[in-house]
């Protein structure tokens, strides 16, 4: 049983809290809790603002979030890892070995579907890859919840 969900990408202030947020509000009436962190996460930084307009514009009330860099304690603390790119997948098991096996993409049943980081790349990149996520969640949710 899943219990402790992380979800990953590089700096945590877009896709990672995105999908934080989509996957904790699914689940809110479980006992799963949802965290986020980054690979090179710009540590102490708020949620982009676009990220934060776009879940907004979906009807979320965007979480009070502050960017923190991914740990080995994170990452063994955590029953699910789920990342954004594959590349993300190698970065984690370079630092945590052990987490082979619990180490997956949020587009995992999308085909191994990667997100491509919306930063910097204006609305429509951000819209892009909240479709994505939002169409990831949903499955995850289905297998976390039967």
């Amino acid at each position: 049983m899943f219990r402790n969900v992380l979800v990953v990408c590089v700096g945590n202030i877009c896709r990672s809290p995105t999908a934080e947020k989509l996957l904790d509000t699914a689940l809110q009436y479980t006992d799963i809790k949802v965290s986020s962190a980054g690979l090179a996460a710009l540590a102490d930084h708020p949620l982009d603002p676009t990220a934060g307009l776009i879940l907004e514009e979906h009807g979320y009330t965007p979480h009070v979030h502050r960017a923190r860099q991914l740990s080995r304690e994170a990452v063994n603390s955590a029953d699910l890892v789920l990342v954004m790119e594959q590349r993300h997948i190698e970065a984690v098991l370079n630092l945590a070995p052990e987490a082979r096996g619990k180490v997956f993409l949020l587009g995992k049943w999308q085909d191994e579907r990667e997100i491509s980081d919306p930063y910097r790349q204006g609305k429509p990149a951000f819209l892009q890859a909240y479709v994505l996520i939002e169409q990831a969640v949903e499955t995850w949710v289905r297998r976390l919840t039967n």
